[in-house]
Parts: structure tokens; C-alpha cells; sequence
């Protein structure tokens, strides 16, 4: 993979871990109850891994896919399930019509200041609309702090991406705080242990983040550096979360989700 390749999403890679990464937004999905009509909005749609779950259960209404990545709106337009895919910046887009729901699964956690963020979206909504929202919260994991820690040791200011190095992403009663003034709030958390297949020549955890956390630390490197900070990552791996004795790896995943109900 060229320096070039790893600055858009890759949809095989991502896709490698589908059904665990689809568990999280389908329970999301069934937290939301009766909606008003207007467009279902899948901010930061990806690939479209949900979105046949969005239109089984908003079958009444539109529903739209926004994206920034060329690749992964090629693979959504594939799932049929869209009337309209925009290849927008999720951090700067704006509703041409007034949603029922915006939904987003694995994918606001790139913004930053979450309290504009969340209000600008909410405001975006008709009434009774509902803003849905799932992040990872894996930050201080060792799966993610071992990018930061080797990115430091052996690359010292080389990945400048902010996301790498901080996230805003808050605890579940940070967003029902933030958000309960403009409405009924849900909010949870949950770790999902995520039992993971071995895999030839790789540990399964690094396998898992490359497609997302792994991004901006691989797009700063070229290729025979992105090589030895890949290894020395499966190292530390192979340590945080060593294989069962059938191979396989348990890894602990934590995501936060909330639902905002405007009123009618």
C-alpha cells in the first residue's frame, strides 16, 4: 500500500470486521422509536454496512448516504438502499432538507469540539427528529495508546494529525449534560469483547485498527517506515492481548451512543 493509498478509506480492509463493527450500530438503530417523516441521514455512511438496517427500519423515508471518501461511496451505492449519496465533508455539511433522523455510527469521533457539533446538528432536525450516535471510546485502550506511544519513540513529530494524539470524544453523561436542554436524552456505554479469528503474518487486533485507528499514523509514513512501525506495533500487541489457546484474541471495545429526541 502506497502513502497515496492509505489517504483514502480502503473498503476490503474495513469491511474485514463488518459484522462486529454493524453490532453496535444496530443497537443503536433499536433505541430509536417512531420518527416524523423527512430524510433518515447516515452521516459518515462508509461502505453502507447499515444501510439496510436504516431502511428496514425507516422503510417510509428517504434515506441519505454522506461521505467524503470516493471509495467507500462506491461501495455504498452498491447496497441500493440510498435515494442519494453526497460526497461531502461529514465536519462541514449541511441538510438541504430538514432530517428525521441523522445517524451516525463510528464516525463523529474525527470532529473536533462536540458541544457545537451535536448542537449544530440537532438544530438541523424537524421536530420530533432524532439525532443518533455511536463512537468508539477506546482512546486510552492499549490498542490505541501503543500508535501514540511508538509514533513517539520511533517517529518523534512526525504524525501531526490531531485526531491521532487527542479525541473528543467525552463519557455518556458528558452528552446527556450537553444535550438534555433541547430535549429527551439516552445515553450509554458499552464494552464489547470482541473475540477475533487468528490471522497468518498479523495479529488480529492490529488487523482490526488499520482501517481506522491505524490511518493517520501509516498516511505520515512511507513505506519501509510505516513497515517497522507496523511490526513494532504487532509486538506490543502480541502482549496487550495475547491469543487464546485456540488462537484467537479477546479484544475489548468501548463505544458510547446517545439518542436526542427534539420535541414536536
Amino acid at each position: 500500500m502506497s502513502q497515496n493509498d492509505r489517504k483514502d478509506w480502503d473498503p476490503g480492509t474495513y469491511a474485514r470486521f463488518r459484522d462486529l463493527r454493524l453490532r453496535p450500530a444496530r443497537d443503536l438503530i433499536a433505541q430509536i422509536g417512531e420518527v416524523p417523516f423527512g430524510p433518515v441521514v447516515d452521516l459518515g455512511c462508509g461502505d453502507g454496512a447499515v444501510a439496510m438496517s436504516l431502511a428496514l427500519k425507516f422503510s417510509g423515508n428517504p434515506l441519505v448516504g454522506v461521505d467524503n471518501s470516493p471509495a467507500m461511496l462506491a461501495k455504498a451505492a452498491e447496497t441500493r438502499c440510498y435515494t442519494d449519496l453526497i460526497d461531502a465533508d461529514i465536519a462541514s455539511w449541511r441538510a438541504f432538507d430538514p432530517p428525521s433522523v441523522i445517524f451516525s455510527n463510528a464516525a463523529l469521533h474525527w470532529l473536533d469540539d462536540h458541544a457545537a457539533l451535536m448542537g449544530r446538528l440537532a438544530a438541523m432536525l424537524v421536530p420530533g427528529g432524532v439525532l443518533a450516535v455511536q463512537m468508539p471510546h477506546q482512546f486510552d485502550a492499549p490498542s490505541h495508546s501503543l500508535l501514540r506511544q511508538l509514533a513517539d519513540d520511533l517517529f518523534p513529530g512526525r504524525v501531526t494529525a490531531p485526531g491521532a494524539w487527542a479525541t473528543p470524544v467525552g463519557r455518556a453523561e458528558d452528552y446527556a449534560r450537553m444535550l438534555e436542554p433541547l430535549g429527551p436524552v439516552e445515553a450509554w456505554e458499552t464494552t464489547y469483547v470482541q473475540r477475533l479469528e487468528p490471522v497468518a503474518s498479523a495479529h488480529p487486533v492490529r488487523r482490526f485498527t488499520e482501517a481506522t485507528a491505524m490511518r493517520p499514523f501509516l498516511a505520515a509514513l512511507n513505506e519501509e517506515e510505516a513497515g517497522r512501525f507496523t511490526s513494532a506495533y504487532e509486538a506490543e500487541l502480541a502482549a496487550a492481548y495475547p491469543a487464546e489457546d485456540d488462537g484467537t484474541v479477546l479484544f475489548p471495545f468501548r463505544r458510547v451512543f446517545f439518542t436526542l429526541t427534539l420535541p414536536r
